[in-house]
């Protein structure tokens, strides 16, 4: 299992709102059944396994071309753990914890 934040940014748009790009891209990450996805004020996270991360961030990646944006840069960071399974609310509770304390 691992965890990866995409970053899908159209670029060479006509407007400045990208939002309607953004949106295509999340319901191609939403829609899939092997990745959580979740939308963030910046970047888009996935959570599942590697291959089908991969597959996803290809679709999103494609997903601005196919209304008819001509340039697209895509950003990848995956954190992989293979010591033990670990989500995405077990990061953001470990963080939240180390606040508490």
């Amino acid at each position: 299992m691992a965890i990866a934040e995409i970053k899908v940014w159209p670029v060479g748009t006509d407007d400045a709102s990208v939002s309607s790009y953004i949106r295509q891209c999340f319901r191609v990450a939403e829609n899939n059944e092997d990745v959580e996805a979740v939308l963030t004020p910046t970047s888009t996270i996935l959570e599942g396994p590697i291959p089908s991360i991969m597959s996803v961030a290809r679709a999103m990646h494609d997903a601005p071309f196919d209304l008819g944006c001509e340039r697209v840069v895509t950003t990848i960071t995956i954190d992989e753990r293979q010591d033990r399974e670990e989500h995405m609310e077990d990061m953001v509770d470990s963080v939240i914890n180390n606040l508490e304390a």
